[in-house]
Protein backbone atom coordinates (compact mmCIF):
# COMPACT_ATOMS: atom_id res chain seq x y z
CA UNK A 1 0.00 0.00 0.00
CA UNK A 2 1.92 3.22 -1.29
CA UNK A 3 0.67 6.08 0.70
CA UNK A 4 2.67 9.37 -0.85
CA UNK A 5 2.77 12.27 -2.90
CA UNK A 6 4.08 10.55 -5.47
CA UNK A 7 1.09 7.88 -5.23
CA UNK A 8 -1.33 10.64 -5.51
CA UNK A 9 0.26 11.85 -8.57
CA UNK A 10 0.27 8.38 -10.39
CA UNK A 11 -3.49 8.62 -9.65
CA UNK A 12 -3.88 12.14 -10.59
CA UNK A 13 -1.70 11.41 -13.65
CA UNK A 14 -3.79 8.54 -14.62
CA UNK A 15 -7.53 9.82 -14.36
CA UNK A 16 -6.62 12.88 -16.24
CA UNK A 17 -5.00 10.99 -19.14
CA UNK A 18 -8.90 9.12 -19.09
CA UNK A 19 -10.65 12.22 -18.78
CA UNK A 20 -8.78 14.47 -21.50
CA UNK A 21 -9.06 11.93 -24.29
CA UNK A 22 -11.99 9.90 -23.10
CA UNK A 23 -14.42 12.91 -23.03
CA UNK A 24 -13.82 15.04 -26.51
CA UNK A 25 -17.25 14.31 -27.80
CA UNK A 26 -19.13 15.55 -24.72
CA UNK A 27 -16.32 18.23 -24.22
CA UNK A 28 -17.59 19.40 -28.32
CA UNK A 29 -21.37 19.18 -27.58
CA UNK A 30 -21.04 20.73 -24.58
CA UNK A 31 -19.03 23.83 -26.35
CA UNK A 32 -21.44 23.74 -28.87
CA UNK A 33 -24.21 24.86 -26.44
CA UNK A 34 -22.33 27.19 -24.91
CA UNK A 35 -21.01 28.86 -28.12
CA UNK A 36 -24.22 29.23 -29.92
CA UNK A 37 -25.51 31.03 -26.65
CA UNK A 38 -22.60 33.04 -26.40
CA UNK A 39 -23.39 33.57 -30.39
CA UNK A 40 -26.63 34.61 -29.89
CA UNK A 41 -26.25 37.52 -27.45
CA UNK A 42 -26.44 34.94 -24.20
CA UNK A 43 -24.17 34.58 -20.80
CA UNK A 44 -23.42 31.43 -19.45
CA UNK A 45 -24.52 30.86 -15.96
CA UNK A 46 -21.91 28.45 -13.87
CA UNK A 47 -23.22 26.76 -10.21
CA UNK A 48 -21.69 24.83 -7.89
CA UNK A 49 -22.27 24.43 -4.21
CA UNK A 50 -19.27 23.25 -1.67
CA UNK A 51 -16.07 22.49 -3.31
CA UNK A 52 -17.91 22.18 -6.64
CA UNK A 53 -17.49 26.24 -6.52
CA UNK A 54 -14.44 26.45 -7.29
CA UNK A 55 -14.71 24.94 -10.87
CA UNK A 56 -17.90 27.61 -11.27
CA UNK A 57 -14.80 30.04 -10.47
CA UNK A 58 -12.92 28.27 -13.19
CA UNK A 59 -16.00 29.21 -15.97
CA UNK A 60 -16.57 32.79 -14.65
CA UNK A 61 -14.46 35.68 -14.10
CA UNK A 62 -10.65 34.26 -14.44
CA UNK A 63 -8.27 35.44 -16.28
CA UNK A 64 -8.25 33.59 -19.76
CA UNK A 65 -11.98 32.82 -19.23
CA UNK A 66 -14.69 33.99 -20.75
CA UNK A 67 -16.36 37.49 -20.04
CA UNK A 68 -20.16 36.74 -20.70
CA UNK A 69 -20.31 34.41 -17.70
CA UNK A 70 -21.69 34.53 -14.25
CA UNK A 71 -21.04 32.14 -11.34
CA UNK A 72 -24.60 32.26 -9.08
CA UNK A 73 -23.95 30.14 -5.75
CA UNK A 74 -26.25 29.53 -2.26
CA UNK A 75 -24.29 32.85 -0.82
CA UNK A 76 -26.49 34.42 -3.38
CA UNK A 77 -29.60 34.18 -1.12
CA UNK A 78 -27.51 36.54 1.95
CA UNK A 79 -25.88 38.54 -0.66
CA UNK A 80 -28.67 39.85 -3.14
CA UNK A 81 -31.62 38.31 -1.26
CA UNK A 82 -31.64 39.40 2.03
CA UNK A 83 -31.28 36.41 4.04
CA UNK A 84 -29.56 36.10 7.47
CA UNK A 85 -25.94 35.25 6.90
CA UNK A 86 -26.59 32.40 9.67
CA UNK A 87 -28.12 30.28 6.80
CA UNK A 88 -24.84 29.64 5.50
CA UNK A 89 -24.31 27.68 8.46
CA UNK A 90 -26.52 24.87 7.23
CA UNK A 91 -24.78 21.57 6.36
CA UNK A 92 -28.35 20.71 4.86
CA UNK A 93 -28.73 23.97 2.61
CA UNK A 94 -27.45 22.32 -0.61
CA UNK A 95 -29.84 19.29 -0.01
CA UNK A 96 -32.83 21.76 0.35
CA UNK A 97 -34.95 21.75 -3.29
CA UNK A 98 -36.61 24.64 -1.80
CA UNK A 99 -33.40 26.95 -1.76
CA UNK A 100 -33.06 26.13 -6.30
CA UNK A 101 -36.09 28.35 -7.40
CA UNK A 102 -35.19 31.49 -4.94
CA UNK A 103 -31.01 31.39 -6.67
CA UNK A 104 -32.42 31.07 -9.91
CA UNK A 105 -35.41 34.16 -9.43
CA UNK A 106 -32.01 36.30 -7.76
CA UNK A 107 -29.68 35.76 -10.55
CA UNK A 108 -29.65 38.05 -13.71
CA UNK A 109 -30.90 35.47 -15.96
CA UNK A 110 -32.69 36.22 -19.68
CA UNK A 111 -34.17 33.41 -21.65
CA UNK A 112 -30.74 33.14 -24.00
CA UNK A 113 -28.42 31.75 -21.19
CA UNK A 114 -27.19 28.43 -21.22
CA UNK A 115 -25.81 26.72 -17.45
CA UNK A 116 -23.32 24.75 -16.15
CA UNK A 117 -24.15 22.68 -13.66
CA UNK A 118 -21.50 21.37 -11.38
CA UNK A 119 -21.69 18.79 -8.79
CA UNK A 120 -20.06 15.30 -8.48
CA UNK A 121 -22.22 13.71 -6.80
CA UNK A 122 -25.05 15.20 -8.49
CA UNK A 123 -27.96 14.05 -6.10
CA UNK A 124 -28.23 16.93 -3.34
CA UNK A 125 -31.73 18.55 -3.72
CA UNK A 126 -30.93 22.41 -4.59
CA UNK A 127 -28.74 21.40 -7.74
CA UNK A 128 -31.15 18.64 -8.95
CA UNK A 129 -33.79 21.29 -8.66
CA UNK A 130 -32.20 23.73 -10.28
CA UNK A 131 -31.46 21.63 -13.22
CA UNK A 132 -35.12 21.14 -13.43
CA UNK A 133 -35.70 24.52 -13.29
CA UNK A 134 -33.27 25.22 -15.94
CA UNK A 135 -35.20 22.97 -18.53
CA UNK A 136 -38.22 24.17 -17.49
CA UNK A 137 -37.21 27.89 -18.53
CA UNK A 138 -35.76 26.04 -21.62
CA UNK A 139 -32.43 27.00 -20.94
CA UNK A 140 -29.42 24.72 -22.66
CA UNK A 141 -27.96 22.71 -20.01
CA UNK A 142 -24.45 21.08 -19.23
CA UNK A 143 -24.05 18.72 -15.96
CA UNK A 144 -20.45 18.31 -14.24
CA UNK A 145 -20.83 15.57 -11.97
CA UNK A 146 -19.04 11.95 -11.43
CA UNK A 147 -21.44 9.14 -13.30
CA UNK A 148 -19.46 6.31 -10.93
CA UNK A 149 -20.13 8.03 -8.11
CA UNK A 150 -23.84 9.66 -9.11
CA UNK A 151 -24.45 5.93 -9.72
CA UNK A 152 -23.95 4.91 -7.03
CA UNK A 153 -26.01 7.10 -4.77
CA UNK A 154 -29.65 7.71 -4.37
CA UNK A 155 -31.14 10.69 -4.82
CA UNK A 156 -31.79 13.23 -2.59
CA UNK A 157 -34.39 15.61 -4.57
CA UNK A 158 -37.64 13.72 -4.09
CA UNK A 159 -38.54 12.80 -7.64
CA UNK A 160 -36.02 10.87 -7.92
CA UNK A 161 -33.82 12.26 -10.73
CA UNK A 162 -30.27 12.97 -10.80
CA UNK A 163 -28.20 15.82 -12.53
CA UNK A 164 -27.05 13.53 -14.88
CA UNK A 165 -30.05 12.37 -15.79
CA UNK A 166 -31.88 15.76 -16.90
CA UNK A 167 -28.78 17.76 -18.51
CA UNK A 168 -28.02 17.98 -22.46
CA UNK A 169 -24.97 17.03 -22.12
CA UNK A 170 -23.03 15.46 -19.45
CA UNK A 171 -19.48 15.77 -18.66
CA UNK A 172 -17.85 12.90 -16.56
CA UNK A 173 -14.98 14.15 -14.16
CA UNK A 174 -13.68 9.97 -13.78
CA UNK A 175 -13.74 10.69 -10.11
CA UNK A 176 -14.38 7.32 -7.75
CA UNK A 177 -17.53 6.61 -5.30
CA UNK A 178 -16.29 8.78 -2.44
CA UNK A 179 -13.97 11.04 -4.61
CA UNK A 180 -10.17 10.18 -2.93
CA UNK A 181 -8.16 7.58 -4.63
CA UNK A 182 -5.75 6.43 -1.89
CA UNK A 183 -6.37 3.87 0.55
CA UNK A 184 -5.58 3.99 4.19
CA UNK A 185 -4.29 0.78 6.19
CA UNK A 186 -7.66 1.04 8.59
CA UNK A 187 -10.54 1.61 5.99
CA UNK A 188 -11.51 4.85 4.04
CA UNK A 189 -9.82 6.73 1.62
CA UNK A 190 -7.89 10.23 1.01
CA UNK A 191 -6.89 12.10 -2.31
CA UNK A 192 -9.48 14.16 -4.15
CA UNK A 193 -9.48 14.26 -7.62
CA UNK A 194 -13.12 15.64 -8.45
CA UNK A 195 -11.80 19.41 -8.47
CA UNK A 196 -8.90 18.64 -11.00
CA UNK A 197 -10.44 16.85 -13.55
CA UNK A 198 -13.81 18.98 -13.15
CA UNK A 199 -11.36 22.19 -13.88
CA UNK A 200 -9.55 19.98 -16.45
CA UNK A 201 -12.95 19.54 -17.96
CA UNK A 202 -14.40 23.09 -17.66
CA UNK A 203 -11.19 24.17 -19.37
CA UNK A 204 -11.02 21.92 -22.51
CA UNK A 205 -14.88 23.39 -23.07
CA UNK A 206 -13.29 27.16 -22.70
CA UNK A 207 -10.30 26.17 -25.13
CA UNK A 208 -13.09 24.82 -27.76
CA UNK A 209 -15.77 27.89 -27.50
CA UNK A 210 -12.88 30.16 -28.18
CA UNK A 211 -11.51 27.15 -31.48
CA UNK A 212 -14.83 27.61 -32.68
CA UNK A 213 -15.11 31.46 -32.51
CA UNK A 214 -11.97 31.92 -33.62
CA UNK A 215 -12.06 29.76 -36.42
CA UNK A 216 -15.39 31.41 -37.22
CA UNK A 217 -12.95 34.91 -37.66
CA UNK A 218 -15.00 36.29 -34.71
CA UNK A 219 -12.86 37.73 -31.38
CA UNK A 220 -13.32 35.75 -28.61
CA UNK A 221 -14.33 37.68 -25.68
CA UNK A 222 -11.79 36.79 -22.95
CA UNK A 223 -10.30 38.12 -19.63
CA UNK A 224 -6.88 39.48 -19.57
CA UNK A 225 -5.59 38.93 -16.05
CA UNK A 226 -5.72 42.22 -13.59
CA UNK A 227 -2.06 41.67 -13.14
CA UNK A 228 -0.64 42.80 -16.45
CA UNK A 229 -0.52 45.67 -17.86
CA UNK A 230 -3.54 47.28 -19.70
CA UNK A 231 -5.44 43.91 -18.23
CA UNK A 232 -8.08 46.11 -16.48
CA UNK A 233 -8.80 48.64 -19.04
CA UNK A 234 -9.41 45.35 -21.38
CA UNK A 235 -11.88 43.91 -19.34
CA UNK A 236 -13.68 46.98 -18.33
CA UNK A 237 -14.22 47.32 -21.89
CA UNK A 238 -15.39 43.74 -22.06
CA UNK A 239 -17.64 44.11 -18.89
CA UNK A 240 -19.56 47.00 -20.46
CA UNK A 241 -21.01 45.21 -23.00
CA UNK A 242 -22.97 42.63 -20.96
CA UNK A 243 -23.53 45.17 -18.10
CA UNK A 244 -26.38 44.30 -15.30
CA UNK A 245 -25.83 40.69 -16.67
CA UNK A 246 -22.47 39.59 -15.11
CA UNK A 247 -21.87 39.74 -11.23
CA UNK A 248 -18.04 40.28 -10.05
CA UNK A 249 -19.17 40.64 -6.17
CA UNK A 250 -19.54 37.69 -3.87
Amino acid sequence: MDISAGAYAREVEMLVREVATGRAEAVREAAALLTAALRAGGVIQAFGSGHSEAIAMEIAGRAGGLVPANRLALRDLVLYGGEPASLLGSAELERDPAVARRVYELAPVRPGDAFVLISSSGVNGSVVELASLIKERGHPLVALTSVRHSAAMASRHPSGRKLMDIADVVLDNGAPYGDAVLRLPGGGTFGAVSTITSALLAQMVVAEVVRALTEAGEEPPIYRSANVVGGDEHNRALEARYAGRIRRGG
